[in-house]
């Protein structure tokens, strides 16, 4: 068995002396050759990098003057203004680049920092404008609260992680790395995070859905499976509601948005129904007025009908239905509402002499002929006339 080892290979310095001899040689020969094409370049890089400058300032500005800070046009100026220094130096020196024609090896160089440069600073812009829309819908739409700003940090972890990751793989690829390995890792390990904490990100994304989707806001009523009540706080991982009957409940954001949600807070009007029963001996006239008399009572209760009509012939009663509808949300007025309405029902059918029957039942015996035999005696039967029976 052979002990010799591989040479591990040595830095040729005389080589890498000649290379840096013949760049700097190429080097001087350009400058002496294109020394005002040179000039020109660096007034007109200087120029943009000026302008660029200016209008990364005008960004600064245009987030100051936003209302508050809070508008679209703030999140704009806030990732125009996280635009860096080097990025500008780089545009400006590859667009000028090619009128000076300089040396293959300074084109190579500039090119591998402007990729550099342009791709970091695009991961900048997106983080800072995906985080900026985050916040801009967290803040208009009344979701902030302590929960969820806190989880503004995660937020911010997890864009920062993800748009840095793929601008580090664009760079290392652009360098002719072989990043089928590294990508490989970082989707392992995303998986094995994501099976980790599957639960909490759920109930992140929930969250993040709520924001951007509005199903409701804070301070919303809303009624889901036998529940109802006001949203308290919407958090990272839960939603705190308030029932009516005064209790506190605390439902998962992902268990909540599986579930059928009324928002009644966005409904313009509340509607009761009546069923309301007049007796079978109620003259037809009198039935034809009710709808109207109906209608007059609700009006003057500032409502409106949405129908009022005869509806069914009852076991004891001709029924009518009456819709009513109160202006606004709000159930309490809804109820004082129908209470008003009801007495004043009550107060014009005793006016009118319009009856409002019990429920009744009358049975009829028959005789071993089939003849009916009657439940009271009939007029003319001499038990009815005092007569003794023989």
């Amino acid at each position: 068995m052979s002990n010799a080892k591989a040479a591990a290979p040595v830095l040729d310095t005389g080589r890498v002396g000649d290379q840096m001899t013949a760049l700097f040689g190429s080097a001087v020969t350009w400058l002496q050759e294109r020394w005002l094409e040179i000039l020109i370049a660096i007034g007109a890089g200087v120029a943009i990098a000026l302008l660029l400058f200016w209008l990364r300032g005008l960004g600064a500005r245009l987030a100051a003057r936003s209302a508050s800070g809070k508008g679209w046009s703030a999140v704009v100026g806030r990732a125009i203004e996280r635009t860096g220094g080097f990025f500008i130096v780089m545009v400006s020196a590859r667009l000028v680049s090619g009128y000076a024609a300089t040396p293959p090896e300074v084109d190579k160089t500039a090119s591998f920092l402007f990729t550099v440069a342009a791709v970091f600073q695009a991961a900048v812009w997106a983080r800072e404008l995906i985080l900026g829309a985050i916040e801009h819908r967290t803040r208009s739409e009344h979701y902030s609260g302590e929960a969820l700003m806190s989880a503004m940090g995660l937020i911010r972890l997890l864009v920062s992680f993800a748009v840095f990751a793929i601008a580090l793989v664009v760079v290392l690829d652009n360098l002719g790395v072989n990043v089928t390995g590294l990508v490989a890792g970082l989707g392992v390990g995303g998986i094995a995070i994501g099976l980790a904490a599957q639960g909490i990100f759920g109930d992140l994304f929930a969250a993040l859905a709520i924001i951007f989707d509005r199903p409701f806001r804070r301070g919303d009523k809303i009624s889901y499976d036998n529940t109802s009540g006001v949203i308290e706080a919407i958090g990272l991982k839960s939603t705190r509601i308030r029932a009516f009957t005064g209790e506190l409940r605390i439902i998962s954001n992902r268990n909540l948005l599986d579930k059928e949600i009324q928002n009644t807070t966005m409904r313009d009007h509340v509607r009761v129904t009546y069923t309301i029963g007049v007796a079978y001996e109620t003259p037809p006239e009198t039935l034809a007025r009710l709808p109207d008399m109906l209608t007059e009572l609700v009006e003057a209760e500032q409502a409106k009908v949405a129908r009022a009509g005869f509806e069914s012939f009852g076991a004891s009663s001709l029924d009518f239905v009456l819709q009513v509808d109160t202006p606004g949300d709000d159930w309490g007025t809804a109820h004082a509402t129908r209470n008003r309405l009801l007495v004043a029902i009550m107060r014009r059918f005793a006016e009118e002499g319009i009856s409002i029957p019990y429920p009744t039942q009358t049975t009829f015996t028959a005789a071993p002929d089939g003849r009916l035999v009657m439940p009271y005696p009939e007029h003319g039967h001499p038990a009815v006339q005092g007569d003794t029976p023989h």
